[in-house]
C-alpha cells in the first residue's frame, strides 16, 4: 500500500499501544513472568513511533510523544522505586539503590530505542536534551536527590568499620560509589560535592582520634609502622571502591592527622627519637622516617637538621678524643709520633662512610640530606688537633699512606679506596691552599730522598685532586713527579757522556736530579767552600749540561745532597751515609 493510503493513527491508540510495551519492559525488570521481546514486538514499537511523528500535521505527535517519555519514568519511579528504596535501611538500602539504577540504565537504553526517531530529527531540530540524557536526569531529580545524603552516610559508616578492621562488601560499594560518578553524566560535581567532601571530612576525624591515642602510648618506630600500615590501607581503599580521583586528596588528610600535626613530637620522643634512632643506627626505621616525612611539605626540615646535629656532635667527640690523647702525651713527655693524628683521620673517613651511607641508602640521596652532612663536616673538619691544623693532618695522613715503610700496610686497592676518601674530605677543608703547601713539601721529600713507595699512587691521588680543585690546584705537583722522571732521563745521558769522554772523569760515583725551579717548594742554598774532589764534579756536569742546553742557571742545593764515604778506622772499614754538609766537615779531619 502507498504511502497515502496510511491510515493515520491517533494520539491515544498508539500510545495505549506503546504502553503494552512499557509494561511489558517494566514486569521483566521487576523479574515478573515475561516472555522476552522478540525482534517483531521491537520493530511493532519503534514503527509505531516512526509512523506518530511522520504523520501530517495535525497528526505529527513528536512533541506529546517526547513528553510521554519522560512520564514514563516519573511515574515508574514514583510507583515501584521509591517505595521499594523508602522501606530499607543501610546496606539493604545501597543493595536496593544498587539494583534500581541498574535496572533504570536498562529502561532508558530499551526505550531510547523505541523513540530512536524522536532523537534523530525532533530533538536536533528543536535543540532539546536527548532521550538518554532525560532518562537519566529522572533518576537523578526524583531518587538520587532525596536519598543522597543517607546514601553518603552509609557509605562512609561501611568505609569506617572497615578501618576498624571488620569485612565489608566493597563490591556494593564500588557500585554505590559508580552512581555518584554516572549521575554525574561526565561531571565529577555530584561525587565531589555529596560524597567526597564529607568522606575527607569525616577520615580526618577518625585519624586525628587514632593519633592523639597512638603519640601517648608508642615509640616513634612503632608509631611510624602504623602511620604507613595506615597510608598503605587507604590506597587500598581507593583502588577496590573509590574513585582514582580521591587518591591525592584523602593521603593529604591521612598524612596531615598522623604525621604533620605531630612530626614534632614524633621527632622529639625522648627514647625513641630521631636522634635515638640515629645513636643505635636504626637503619630501617630511619628510612621509614624518610618515606613519610618526605610526603608532607618540609617535613624533611627537622629530620635533616637532626641529622646534621647528630653527625657535628660525633664529629666534635673525636676531635676532643684526639686533643685529650694529644695532652696526654705531651704529658708524658713523649716524642708524639704522627700516629695519633692517624688514627683521628682515619676515624673521621670512617665517619664520613658511614653517615654517607645513611644519606644514600636511608635519606634516598636526598640533596637536603647531602648538605646536612657538608655542613656537619665543615664545622669539625676545620678543627685542628693538638696545634695541628686539619689541612696538615690530611697532607700527613696522605705521606704515611704513601711513603715506603709507612704505619699503613694496605693492598693496592685499599690505598687507592683510601686515597679517594681523603680527597672527599679535602672538600670541606676550608683552607685548601694550606694543604697543598704541606702536601707539596711532603711530597717533595718523598721524590727527592726516594722515600715514594709507588709511582702510580703518587699520580693517581694527584688526577683525584685535580678533579677535586682543579688543574691550578696541582700544576705544580705535576711538575715536581714529571720532574723527576726527566731527572733519570738526565742521569742516563750523564753516565753515557761519561763514558764517550774518558777524559771527562768526575772521579767518583755522581748522581744529579736537576729541578725545574718554579715547581718545587724553595730550599735555603749556601755557597760553600767544597773539598776538592767535589769542586772537580760540579765542574765535569756544568759541562755536561751545556751540551744539552745552554740558557739554563744551575743553583746548588747543598742541603739536599747525601754522600756514601768509607770510613777506614783501625778494626774495620765502615761505610756512612751523611749529607753534603757532613761529609765536608768530614773531610776536614781526613788523615789523607
Amino acid at each position: 500500500m502507498s504511502m497515502s493510503e496510511r491510515k493515520t493513527i491517533d494520539l491515544e491508540q498508539g500510545w495505549d499501544f506503546m504502553q503494552k510495551g512499557i509494561t511489558k519492559l517494566k514486569n521483566i525488570l521487576e523479574g515478573l513472568p515475561e516472555p522476552q521481546f522478540s525482534s517483531e514486538d521491537y520493530m511493532m514499537l519503534y514503527t509505531t513511533i516512526y509512523n506518530m511523528c511522520t504523520q501530517k500535521p495535525p497528526h505529527d505527535y513528536s512533541q506529546q510523544l517526547y513528553d510521554k517519555y519522560k512520564e514514563s519514568f516519573e511515574e515508574y519511579i514514583v510507583s515501584t522505586v521509591l517505595p521499594s528504596l523508602r522501606e530499607k535501611h543501610d546496606e539493604f538500602m545501597l543493595r536496593e539503590l544498587v539494583k534500581r539504577w541498574a535496572n533504570h540504565k536498562i529502561m532508558v537504553r530499551w526505550l531510547s530505542r523505541f523513540f530512536h526517531y524522536l532523537d534523530r530529527y525532533f530533538i536536533a531540530r528543536r535543540s532539546l536534551p536527548p532521550l538518554n540524557e532525560v532518562g537519566l536526569t529522572c533518576f537523578r531529580d526524583l531518587v538520587y536527590k532525596e536519598l543522597n545524603g543517607k546514601v553518603r552516610d552509609a557509605v562512609i559508616s561501611l568505609i569506617d568499620q572497615e578501618r576498624e578492621g571488620e569485612q565489608i562488601d566493597r563490591a556494593l560499594l564500588k557500585n554505590v560509589l559508580d552512581i555518584f560518578v554516572e549521575i554525574g553524566m561526565g561531571q565529577m560535581d555530584h561525587y565531589e560535592n555529596d560524597f567526597e567532601a564529607a568522606m575527607l571530612k569525616d577520615t580526618s576525624a577518625y585519624y586525628s582520634r587514632k593519633a592523639s591515642n597512638w603519640i601517648l602510648e608508642d615509640s616513634c618506630p612503632d608509631y611510624m609502622l602504623k602511620a604507613e600500615e595506615c597510608l598503605k590501607r587507604e590506597k587500598d581503599r581507593v583502588a577496590h571502591y573509590l574513585h582514582s580521583s580521591s587518591e591525592p586528596k584523602l593521603l593529604e588528610k591521612v598524612q596531615h592527622e598522623l604525621l604533620s600535626v605531630y612530626a614534632n613530637q614524633l621527632l622529639e620522643k625522648e627514647h625513641s627519637g630521631c636522634h635515638a634512632l640515629l645513636r643505635d643506627d636504626k637503619v630501617e626505621d630511619l628510612s621509614r622516617m624518610f618515606r613519610l616525612f618526605s610526603k608532607i611539605p618540609r617535613g624533611l626540615d627537622p629530620v635533616s637538621s637532626i641529622f646534621k646535629q647528630h653527625v657535628t656532635t660525633e664529629g666534635m667527640a673525636l676531635v676532643k678524643h684526639a686533643e685529650d690523647a694529644a695532652s696526654n702525651k705531651k704529658a708524658e713527655k713523649k716524642d708524639i709520633v704522627g700516629l695519633q693524628e692517624q688514627v683521628f683521620v682515619r676515624k673521621v673517613i670512617e665517619l664520613h662512610d658511614k653517615y654517607l651511607a645513611y644519606v644514600n641508602d636511608c635519606f634516598q640521596n636526598h640533596t637536603l640530606f647531602h648538605k646536612a652532612l657538608k655542613e656537619a663536616f665543615e664545622v669539625f673538619c676545620n678543627k685542628g688537633v693538638a696545634g695541628s691544623s686539619s689541612a696538615e693532618l690530611l697532607a700527613s695522613f696522605c705521606d704515611n699512606i704513601l711513603k715506603k715503610g709507612g704505619s699503613e700496610k694496605l693492598s693496592d686497592e685499599a690505598i687507592e679506596e683510601t686515597l679517594e676518601k681523603v680527597v672527599k674530605l679535602l672538600a670541606y677543608i676550608s683552607d685548601k691552599d694550606l694543604f697543598a703547601e704541606f702536601y707539596r713539601k711532603k711530597l717533595a721529600r718523598r721524590l727527592l730522598f726516594d722515600k715514594s713507595a709507588n709511582d702510580d699512587h703518587e699520580r693517581s691521588i694527584l688526577t683525584k685532586l685535580k678533579q677535586q680543585c682543579g688543574g691550578q690546584f696541582t700544576s705544580k705537583m705535576e711538575g715536581m713527579v714529571t720532574d723527576l722522571t726527566l731527572a733519570k732521563e738526565n742521569q742516563t745521558s750523564f753516565e753515557e757522556y761519561l763514558s764517550n769522554n774518558p777524559n771527562a772523569d768526575p772521579g767518583i760515583d755522581l748522581t744529579v736530579t736537576v729541578l725545574t725551579t718554579g715547581f718545587w717548594p724553595s730550599y735555603k742554598s749556601f755557597d760553600l767552600n767544597l773539598p776538592a774532589e767535589m769542586i772537580r764534579c760540579v765542574e765535569v756536569f756544568k759541562e755536561f749540561y751545556q751540551t744539552k742546553t745552554k740558557h739554563r742557571k744551575l743553583t746548588w742545593i747543598y742541603s739536599l745532597g747525601t754522600c756514601n764515604i768509607s770510613g777506614k778506622f783501625d778494626p774495620k772499614t765502615v761505610e756512612l751515609i751523611v749529607t753534603t754538609y757532613q761529609v765536608i766537615l768530614l773531610t776536614c779531619f781526613t788523615y789523607l
